[in-house]
């Protein structure tokens, strides 16, 4: 007889281990099946990691610019190693934690492969088989591959990095975001192809190091998604840092050698050039990982390689369920989690609605930092609406001023006719750690008066989101 449980996630990420907790806390028995690391990509191979590397980049640039504080600071260097280790060292300690967690709140770890057998029908649970994997060895206390039973299986398996056909990684010359976390030395120059916050972060990380690095961007505006004032003005800054940038740009063949790359890129008026470097990151985004769980044999939905939920994480099949990046974009982490949590909560019976895309933040950790929630300005007047437009630069602010970052923007949308606001937009120093104030306002369903009537404290970064406010009625005081 196979083990039983209410719930099993396949998949032990962000969105997969969260709705196991959340999962155990409403009295579920509640199973997560991973075949490589608990905490996934974000934890050991994304988020975490990459900001540990950025710290270090971003503490060794501060220590070249010593005497810009009044301090001193000779011979200053770094090394690759003792940075790599770091960062290794930060997500190891986290995925310790995510197995404390689940240990803590008695949800049952399963190691290997998962393929869903069946789906639950009528008082009949599905089935799930889990085979061994030879990918990492298992965590202290994990069961041990073999065949099990849910009325519910939560599908949490994440994303991998895409690769364009052609331009396949190799891990020597042409990296993905996994490589690039762990070089062995600095390479001394580097093409980066996709300007998403993938390649933006790391672009920015290598140059801060001391490498030559050019962006290799398809479309018309680096950062994609961000709104174009913001992106321009990022460009801007990291144009002047050194970062070469192309866009309207297509790489369309490398040749490789033994210690370089050398890349044939196309422009949108037809000309071509060739430019060599020691590595290529390839940050062309990212698919779903959809294949071997046998979703297609039981008839789930699957569109442009993701599954297709109801916004509540129900497929198409009763019983089955999809969150996280293999559900869908925004693929980020936070949205996973929030998505876990709902799923779980919808299996529960509890009230629920759907997740609103458009109030998931998105933050780029470069240098500057780029965040935003809602709306571009151009979207905005895109889907008709009577716009007004706030602005706020770092430059008019007490606190960016002390801490000598002087460069940078902040920009709110607002919906003319109601005060709604649409949308928020920043770049530079911490906005990553900004945008939650304007994330809790939109889902307050807050008016640009609620917020010019808030007091913000002084002297913080945080004025400036006042400020912007006030600007878009031109009530603005320190502009």
């Amino acid at each position: 007889m196979a083990d039983t449980y209410d719930i099993l996630v396949i998949g032990a990420g962000p969105g997969g281990y969260v709705a196991a907790i959340r999962a155990a806390q409403l009295g579920f028995k509640t199973a997560v099946v991973d075949r490589e690391h608990l905490g996934g990509i974000c934890l050991n191979w994304g988020c975490i990691p990459t900001k540990a590397l950025l710290r270090s980049a971003e503490i060794y640039h501060y220590m070249q610019h010593a005497s810009d504080y009044g301090l001193s600071a000779e011979k200053v260097g770094f090394d690759t190693a003792a940075i790599v280790k770091r960062s290794r060292g930060v997500s190891t300690r986290l995925n310790g934690g995510v197995g404390m967690l689940l240990k803590k709140n008695k949800v049952d770890v399963i190691w290997g492969e998962a393929t869903i057998a069946a789906a639950a029908k009528g008082n009949e649970p599905g089935r799930v088989a889990v085979k061994e994997t030879a990918r990492a060895p298992a965590p202290k206390g994990a069961l041990a591959a073999g065949s099990y039973a849910a009325k519910h299986i939560i599908v949490a398996t994440g994303a991998r990095p895409r690769a364009i056909p052609g331009i396949e990684p190799d891990k020597k010359q042409i990296w993905t975001y996994y490589e690039a976390m762990v070089p062995e030395t600095m390479p001394k120059s580097l093409l980066v192809m996709g300007s998403g916050a993938i390649g933006i972060e790391f672009a920015s990380f290598y140059r801060t190091m001391g490498a030559e690095v050019t962006v290799i961007e398809l479309l018309p505006q680096i950062l994609p998604v961000e709104d174009a004032e913001i992106a321009g003005i990022a460009r801007k800054r990291f144009e002047k840092q050194g970062i070469k940038i192309l866009t309207g740009a297509k790489v369309t063949k490398v040749e490789k050698a033994a210690n370089s790359v050398t890349a044939t890129i196309e422009t949108g008026d037809g000309k071509s050039q060739q430019l060599s470097a020691e590595k290529l990151i390839s940050a062309v985004g990212v698919v779903g990982n959809i294949e071997g769980l046998g979703l297609e044999q039981l008839g789930v939905g699957i569109e442009r390689g993701i599954v297709v939920t109801d916004g509540l994480g129900r497929t198409n099949v009763p019983g089955l369920y999809a969150i996280g990046d293999v559900a869908g974009p925004p693929m980020l982490a936070h949205k996973a989690e929030h998505e876990g949590v709902l799923c779980v909560e919808t299996i529960k019976g509890l009230p629920t609605h759907a997740m609103d895309k458009a109030k998931i933040p998105g933050c780029t950790y470069c240098q500057p930092q780029i965040a935003s929630v809602g709306l571009t300005e151009a979207k905005a007047k895109e889907l008709g609406f009577a716009v007004k437009v706030g602005r706020f630069p770092f430059a008019g602010n007490g606190k960016a001023i002390a801490l000598g970052e002087p460069d940078g923007l902040v920009k709110t949308v607002f919906d003319a006719k109601t005060g709604q606001l649409l949308g928020a937009h920043m770049v530079g120093a911490e906005v990553t750690e900004l945008i939650q104030g304007y994330v809790v306002a939109m889902n307050l369903e807050t008016t640009e008066e609620d917020l010019m009537h808030t007091v913000f404290p002084h002297p913080t970064l945080s004025e400036m989101m006042h400020e912007s406010v006030l600007d878009a009625y031109g009530k603005v005081i320190h502009s």
